[in-house]
């Protein structure tokens, strides 16, 4: 018999509205004793499953504390998996706490941060992955993250291994059967064979794999790195952006000095913008630690927004690009002519000649004078290339998960390097073992109490 646990499971504070949940064998009949049918006609533990009923809950002494509406769940058939109440109360944290304490003291415990989806983890309702996607349901912040959340909570990313688990235990059973009958030499499937195959799934593995860089972005927010010399306007296109003086602008070369960071939404897509100290050479020493972040950012950065005066010389503005579009030619680029409006069309069309390489853009703004705003916004959603998530029946948001893909994809490796060697059956069979292994860790068909408790520590409690 399981334990009958309860929580409030709203947010901490006052609202109009709050949620107390009850899990557990006893749950309904612990609630049908603090609770009392408005109408008198029957009990709680009469009610029919997933139907809501009017009532009050009555203190120790019979006195009302509030009214609610109770809503049951009988086993198998609730989030836990288990018998499940709801009570919906008055959000007073008054009125919160003490319909707590009335289910302690028939027979409930508090609920520990995450049990009621670890209890549904447990009773089969959902597998690990998808459990975690409860918890990133519930922190997304951007319409993008929310769907990647969905998509996973609903099974996509379980389906997509049980699909991969399939093709090993498939082949593994059919290099085992060939180990049973080698002595009869007898072939059921040739190398080559188990190259395409073995190809196949490392290819489906690779991919999820590297969809995490994607994932990862949605999930945190698309990293941007406005980066360029001093006083070329980083910090003026930073405040244009959001709208408010986030950093402090000045004509003073090397105001900057540290990373500033600020998000903004962007056609439901989670940006995150960086500001970084202006690069030059310079004996300042703080200036320098701010200029060595720079070029770390660069590094981190999905998108870099190599910011330019317009004004400068041709020879300097050529020299910059060649010295710095070289270290980011693996990042999505814009190369952003600031301060358009006081340069001559004929520097314009000397700036629109400069060639550039095919990961970077060219924009013309003034971020002063609030120039081409538009197109700066369009150009950074085309950069983010969110619509290959769209291509995707799974993108990967999880560490966990990357972490154990990676470790598959060097176990199946390891196995297309075996097949390549001639090396026997029972040798191939450990590596692809292996690799199911790590897959399996994902869902949880492979797991251990200590990952449980890391995982679910990180809920909040009533989830």
């Amino acid at each position: 018999m399981s334990e009958t646990i309860c929580a409030i499971s709203t947010a901490a504070g006052m609202g109009a509205i709050a949620i107390v949940r009850v899990s557990g064998d006893e749950a309904i009949n612990i609630v049908s004793k603090i609770f009392k049918n408005c109408k008198g006609d029957r009990p709680l533990t009469e009610l029919q499953p997933r139907r809501a009923l009017y009532g009050n809950i009555m203190n120790a002494d019979g006195s009302i504390l509030d009214e609610v509406v109770c809503t049951t769940f009988v086993a198998p058939h609730s989030f836990t998996g288990e018998n499940s109440v709801e009570i919906a109360c008055h959000g007073s944290q008054f009125i919160q706490q003490s319909i707590l304490q009335l289910l302690l003291e028939n027979g409930c415990r508090l609920a520990t941060p995450g049990e009621f989806t670890q209890r549904a983890f447990t009773n089969g309702k959902m597998d690990l992955s998808q459990a975690e996607a409860v918890a990133d349901v519930i922190a997304s912040n951007s319409a993008a993250s929310h769907r990647l959340a969905i998509n996973q909570m609903r099974g996509g990313f379980s389906r997509e291994l049980a699909k991969l688990r399939q093709s090993l235990l498939d082949f593994v059973s059919l290099i085992e059967l060939e180990l049973d009958f080698s002595e009869e030499e007898v072939e059921f499937a040739d190398r080559q064979r188990m190259i395409t195959i073995v190809d196949e799934i490392r290819y489906k593995i690779k991919n999820l794999a590297d969809s995490f860089k994607l994932g990862n972005a949605i999930k945190n927010g698309i990293p941007v790195a406005i980066v360029g010399e001093t006083n070329v306007g980083k910090s003026t296109l930073l405040n244009w952006l959001l709208n408010e003086e986030k950093a402090i602008v000045s004509d003073v070369h090397g105001t900057t000095r540290d990373v500033i960071e600020d998000t903004m939404m962007l056609d439901g897509l989670l940006f995150r913008f960086i500001d970084t100290a202006g690069i030059r050479q310079t004996n300042d020493a703080v200036e320098s630690l701010g200029i060595e972040r720079t070029f770390r950012k660069m590094k981190e950065a999905s998108i870099v927004l190599l910011t330019i005066d317009s004004s400068y010389v041709l020879g300097e503005i050529n020299d910059f690009i060649g010295t710095y579009l070289p270290r980011i030619k693996d990042k999505q680029v814009a190369v952003v002519f600031n301060k358009t409006d006081i340069i001559t069309s004929a520097k314009r069309a000397e700036l629109e000649n400069i060639a550039l390489p095919e990961n970077a853009v060219r924009l013309f703004i003034s971020a002063k004078q609030n120039q081409n705003k538009q197109a700066l916004l369009d150009t950074l959603l085309r950069l983010a290339k969110i619509d290959q998530q769209e291509e995707r029946n799974v993108v990967v948001t999880n560490m966990r998960h990357y972490e154990a893909l990676t470790k598959a994809l060097d176990a199946i490796n390891r196995v297309n390097e075996g097949l390549l060697a001639n090396l026997s059956g029972d040798l191939l069979s450990r590596d692809i073992r292996d690799c199911m292994h790590f897959l399996g860790e994902i869902t949880g068909e492979i797991t251990n109490d200590n990952v449980l408790a890391n995982i679910f520590s990180k809920f909040c409690i009533g989830k």
